[in-house]
């Protein structure tokens, strides 16, 4: 199974631009998994609700929804992509910090992010979608989006459902999370792929510098792709989905089942 992540610099508000980046990136290409950035559509750094209303689209029917339907169908292939979605309820509009998971089928699955981070309290509604595993072709993918890695019960629960591919859609700012992801694929031992977005978001409020150092891990943890803080790039690497059912440690310990939940505390 070929798994992979584009690493980009998302421009803000540039929707069209965005995805022409995207296509440029992946045209030679191929993969079976594919994973894009947080807010790969719009860009990151909010300063008004009308930037919601303008670059938000409802998952599966907006322009970039369309366009990762249609690559997705082209390159025979699943992607995973953070999109800055819209839901229009009882007339009334929310915006979720969302991740959009389109296979070459036309299905659409939507994680909604759940721990958001800084001003994103501002401008998104936490996420009401839960944390779920999708069977894609016989292989188990969970998503979670950036901030979400600070949890360690994001990961394990979707570990705990079966994931064996944790896809991660991120605008990292903070230096930790590539290292820390190490930490998330070995105690699951699970694939995941952090596809990070590089450069900056410029506003007159402020700018936001994003980190780069998109990377995949394996279950033992072992690196097997990862980029530089600065470079747009569509890397893929060949995996077993497999590898990650087992979770033996060694002949005398399982990661699982030698669990004590009755004696967490977790609440």
């Amino acid at each position: 199974m070929k798994i992979g992540y584009v690493q980009f610099n998302v421009e803000f508000g540039e929707v069209r631009k965005n995805i022409d980046k995207i296509s440029e990136l992946t045209h030679e290409k191929e993969f079976d998994l594919l994973v894009l950035p947080e807010l790969a559509n719009s860009g990151y750094k909010f300063s008004e609700t009308e930037e919601l209303e303008e670059l938000s689209e409802e998952a599966g029917k907006g322009e970039f929804s369309r366009f990762l339907l249609k690559l997705a169908k082209e390159k025979s292939a699943t992607i995973v992509a953070g999109f800055c979605e819209k839901e229009i309820k009882d007339g009334k509009a929310k915006f979720f910090n969302s991740s959009i998971l389109v296979t070459k089928k036309g299905d659409v699955k939507v994680y909604r992010k759940i721990h958001l981070y800084y001003d994103e309290k501002i401008w998104f509604t936490p996420g009401d979608s839960g944390l779920n595993v999708f069977n894609i072709d016989g292989v188990e993918i969970g998503m979670m989006i950036c901030f979400d890695w600070f949890f360690p019960e994001s990961a394990r629960t979707l570990a705990l459902k079966g994931a064996q591919i944790i896809c991660h859609p991120s605008n990292l700012v903070m230096p930790y999370c590539q290292r820390a992801m190490f930490t998330r694929a070995l105690e699951n031992c699970v694939f995941t792929i952090t596809a990070n977005r590089t450069g900056k978001d410029v506003k007159k409020d402020g700018e936001l510098k994003f980190t780069g150092g998109s990377i995949i891990y394996d279950p033992k943890g072992n690196v097997l792709a990862n980029s530089d803080d600065i470079k747009e790039e569509c890397t893929i690497t060949e995996i077993n989905s497999k590898i990650a059912e087992n979770k033996n440690l060694n002949k005398k310990n399982n990661l699982f089942e030698d669990r004590y939940p009755e004696f967490y505390w977790l609440k």
